[in-house]
């Protein structure tokens, strides 16, 4: 005799939301201090105030309850940035004594070192996106990564010269066919990642904002409302495709919503490039009044330019107007970037990593430090 259980059958999980805890003013304090101590270590301090940005992004982003955690330091950044540019640095003074010596060739030269620099700033970000994965612990088990970082770079090389014959309109299906590789290389514990993004959904959602580009570069004021809108699209392109077995992730970025943060930053910039500026005028002035000169004939005087006190002066300004302008970058397009994205972020099927059995081994900082090296890593 057959029993058939009355009543609706029961109903899958809700979806779980991810909340990030981290307030503002905490994580402005923790850039600002980091801009402080770069200037006095001439930028060295960059490794460590990387990993403590990481740490503060991670161990405040909540799934279900329970937050992550980043377990990267800032000597494994330096150690591989200082291999890196042991690699990099032979091969950038080659090119340079190779032109000297025939200079006729050089301009024939630079093709194919522009060529191996792109090949490895390729390598760098997958092997980079390796470091941080391993370094990047959830529940008590870590995310980890497979795959070969040449071989992705030899797929992004040959996506790239379908980008340049297609005026970029290749990016949806090229953005789609590498991440579908790094993700099949994705695991947390042993649940392999996946990528289910495709190039004509990133199509659809942001063609219009491909034709309006070339109009965005004679009429600047709309740039940063092209570049927001697309970047929104491709976060919620991206964060849409992911899966982890049965895991699958969903967000509702609205198209807007990023478009404020660009803005913010220029305004910062602008406002920070005036006073700059003022700096400069009063620096020249006091540079001046010290060689008894009036202001009138100081500006006047091309010397002026050859001053050491104002170069001093001019430079260590500088630094402070970079360092200050990193700090604008880090609150508005690192942290406030992070916190938007999230909030959009709804996670289907969590109950899938509740029995996760831990695999995988730590990679080494090489990549990161490749990727510092090239100027190609993320956050």
């Amino acid at each position: 005799m057959n029993w058939t259980p009355s009543g609706p059958p029961p109903s899958s999980p809700p979806p779980m939301p991810v909340a990030f805890s981290g307030s503002r003013s905490e994580f402005f304090h923790l850039v600002r201090r980091g801009a402080g101590l770069e200037l006095v270590t001439l930028g060295f301090y960059r490794f460590w105030l990387i990993t403590d940005i990481r740490r503060h992004l991670w161990a405040n982003t909540e799934i279900d309850g329970d937050a992550a955690e980043y377990t990267g330091r800032g000597k494994e950044l330096l150690i591989g940035f200082l291999v890196a540019l042991a690699i990099l640095v032979p091969i950038y003074l080659g090119y340079f004594l190779a032109g000297l010596e025939a200079e006729r060739f050089k301009a024939f030269a630079s093709f194919p070192l522009v060529a191996f620099f792109y090949l490895f700033g390729q390598f760098a970000i997958y092997r980079a996106r390796r470091y941080r994965l391993t370094r990047t612990v959830w529940r008590g088990v870590r995310l980890w990564m497979s795959g070969s970082g040449w071989i992705y770079a030899l797929q992004a090389s040959l996506w790239g010269l379908l980008m340049i014959v297609t005026l970029g309109l290749a990016l949806p299906w090229r953005a789609a066919a590498l991440e579908r590789y790094k993700m099949r290389h994705s695991y947390y514990g042993d649940l392999q990642g996946s990528f289910e993004g495709r190039g004509w959904e990133f199509f659809k959602r942001g063609w219009w904002l491909w034709l309006l580009t070339p109009i965005a570069l004679y009429v600047t004021p709309l740039a940063p409302f092209i570049y927001g809108a697309f970047k929104a699209v491709e976060w919620r392109w991206w964060v849409s495709g992911i899966r982890f077995g049965g895991v699958r992730l969903e967000s509702q970025l609205p198209k807007s919503r990023l478009i404020g943060l660009y803005w913010k930053v220029i305004g910062w910039i602008a406002a920070l490039s005036l006073v700059f500026a003022v700096y400069l005028a009063l620096a020249a002035a006091l540079v001046g009044s010290m060689g008894g000169d009036g202001l009138a004939e100081t500006f006047k005087s091309p010397e002026i330019m050859k001053s050491i006190p104002l170069l001093v002066l001019a430079g260590a300004g500088y630094l402070m107007f970079v360092l200050a302008v990193n700090v604008v970058v880090r609150v508005y397009l690192v942290r406030d970037l992070w916190v938007r994205v999230l909030e959009s972020i709804n996670i289907h099927g969590i109950e899938a990593a509740a029995n996760v059995t831990a695999r995988g081994d730590l990679a080494n900082a090489l990549g990161e430090g490749f990727a510092d090296g090239l100027d190609v890593a993320g956050f």
